[in-house]
């Protein structure tokens, strides 16, 4: 019995002890009557603060909905504008990050080397250290040589011919075009010494 009323003075002591402590709902100054911005302690349009109130919660910021078309929460300087003048969605790089810089391309043109059937002229274009593109700007002309300078260029000429996919003029020499072949490969191994 003596125990029983113990825990229940005990209890009622700490539940008293509770109230007391934690205070009654209309004693405590509510954060939404404050207007958002203004500092806790400090006047605003109602009257002066409360001396040794104690300090409340403002109202947060809204927080972003997560979707993707939402700018709630994007700071100014996360937005770029497009020279037409409305606001791009796109997020400027963070700080510190570099992009490599691109290649700088540049075209290079080879000698006229004459051949027994022509001349033949080859030039190159090329970003960074890269070959990209080779070009005959003069093959010989007329007759056979027609044929042969046409087999010449669609081999080795092009962006997916055997110059870009070689890197170099170590090209295999094209058949019934040996002198056409051997014209554009010193053309354009002179064109690549240049280059470098």
């Amino acid at each position: 019995m003596r125990r029983a009323l113990l825990a229940i003075t005990g209890l009622a002591a700490g539940t008293t002890a509770l109230v007391v402590l934690k205070g009654a709902p209309q004693d405590r100054q509510v954060a939404v009557d404050l207007p958002a911005g203004v500092p806790v302690g400090t006047p605003d349009r109602t009257g002066p603060a409360t001396p040794g109130a104690t300090p409340q919660r403002t109202t947060a910021t809204p927080r972003p909905t997560g979707r993707p078309d939402s700018t709630a929460g994007r700071t100014p300087a996360a937005r770029r504008t497009t020279p037409g003048g409305d606001a791009g969605t796109r997020r400027t790089p963070a700080a510190g990050r570099t992009t490599a810089p691109k290649p700088t391309t540049r075209t290079v043109t080879g000698p006229v080397v004459s051949t027994e059937f022509g001349n033949v002229q080859v030039r190159i274009t090329v970003a960074g250290t890269r070959i990209v593109d080779a070009v005959a700007l003069e093959l010989p002309q007329g007759g056979q040589s027609d044929l042969r300078s046409d087999r010449v260029d669609a081999a080795y000429s092009g962006t997916s011919g055997d110059v870009v996919r070689q890197q170099g003029a170590n090209l295999d020499t094209v058949s019934q075009a040996t002198a056409t072949s051997d014209g554009y490969r010193r053309s354009l191994q002179a064109a690549l010494d240049q280059a470098r």
